[in-house]
């Protein structure tokens, strides 16, 4: 794995890979630069998790994966097929295999249909025959725990935010897909319902063999149920590895930051580092070089003249930064950086 992009490429293995996708929008103001080219792969069977702050980018890789935002540049191959060029008509049929679950549960559901007949609307698109979305209907309600036959005939206003969310999923599995983007699924939810649902996307994930990409700002959510974590910022990919070495051995300076503002039943295993402070850059004129280095308590003059490629700092844990923190586990650090420089930076 190599290049200014790159965060997990695997070849011909992956059902997901994502090269270089760059996603901008033109504004009164300029050009937003919501997604600038990152890369990523995804196995069959995996589950991708996705964190940053808001506006890094997290909703719009996956918005661009679905082709539902415009891609201004890279590559997108699902399967066997390089979809970033593909005519509508044919999006149309590809996203009966890649379904998306939203923020907003009860925003997402037709408030004039029934939950039946949300959960079989895109098998009726493809014009599958009335009985087939019957009995789909009945099948995918009762994996969700929505079996009662009383649900099927509500609207979505008399469902709860747990109750939609469900109708939503099940919307999605009515159509089998292989990839399932789940967009800050929980984020709306109270937290006595968030457990539910997360394990319900997990049983889900294993019945049905889902490849999933779990889309949030909650790190303990994603660690739970992830496999692998790409961290981003400002539309950049900052760290990507696996979700428990990352997690507990952090080697970019923004992911030791996300993870020290979350809240810890025991103090001794909070990491020692300097708070994140001040705002996120604007996205229509991103910092040079590093885009957090403005951020960054060890930035120097290079991360402002050169910006980081991603590159593995430990082996299976890639991190784009010039000065990658040391390994609080005493794994092997693949960077040339030498403890003289990570010192001079560790005093700024």
């Amino acid at each position: 794995m190599a290049g200014s992009g790159s965060a997990h490429l695997r070849g011909e293995q992956a059902l997901l890979s994502v090269q270089d996708l760059v996603v901008e929008y033109p504004t009164d103001a300029g050009t937003v630069q919501a997604v600038s080219k990152i890369s990523f792969d995804i196995l069959p069977g995996e589950t991708l998790g996705i964190v940053g702050e808001s506006g890094c980018g997290k909703s719009t890789t996956g918005r661009a994966v679905l082709r539902l935002d415009r891609v201004t540049a890279g590559r997108i191959r699902f399967g066997e097929e390089w979809i970033e060029q593909a005519p509508e008509k044919r999006m149309r049929s590809l996203r009966r295999d890649m379904q998306m679950i939203f923020q907003d549960p009860v925003a997402s559901l037709n408030p004039r249909r029934s939950v039946k007949d949300i959960v079989v609307e895109g098998m009726a698109v493809a014009g599958a025959p009335a009985s087939e979305r019957e009995s789909t209907s009945k099948a995918v309600l009762d994996q969700v725990g929505l079996g009662s036959e009383r649900f099927a005939e509500i609207l979505p206003r008399q469902l709860s935010g747990g109750q939609a969310q469900r109708v939503a999923i099940a919307r999605a599995l009515a159509l089998n897909p292989r990839l399932l983007i789940c967009d800050e699924p929980v984020s709306a939810l109270d937290v006595s319902v968030q457990a539910q649902i997360l394990n319900l996307i997990e049983e889900l994930k294993a019945e049905f063999d889902l490849t999933v990409v779990f889309i949030a700002h909650d790190l303990g959510v994603v660690r739970t149920v992830s496999d692998n974590v790409m961290v981003m910022y400002l539309g950049k990919v900052c760290e990507f590895g696996d979700s428990i070495e990352l997690y507990d051995d952090p080697a970019h300076p923004y992911t030791r930051a996300l993870l020290d503002s979350v809240p810890l039943t025991d103090p001794e295993k909070a990491f020692a580092g300097p708070a994140l402070g001040g705002d996120v850059p604007s996205p229509l004129s991103p910092p040079s070089g590093c885009r957090f280095r403005t951020r960054c308590p060890y930035a120097q003059d290079r991360c402002a003249d050169e910006e980081p490629e991603m590159r593995e700092v430990r082996p299976g844990q890639f991190a784009a930064c010039h000065f990658p923190l040391p390994s609080v586990l005493g794994r092997e650090n693949l960077f040339d950086v030498t403890e003289t420089e990570f010192a001079k930076a560790d005093s700024l």
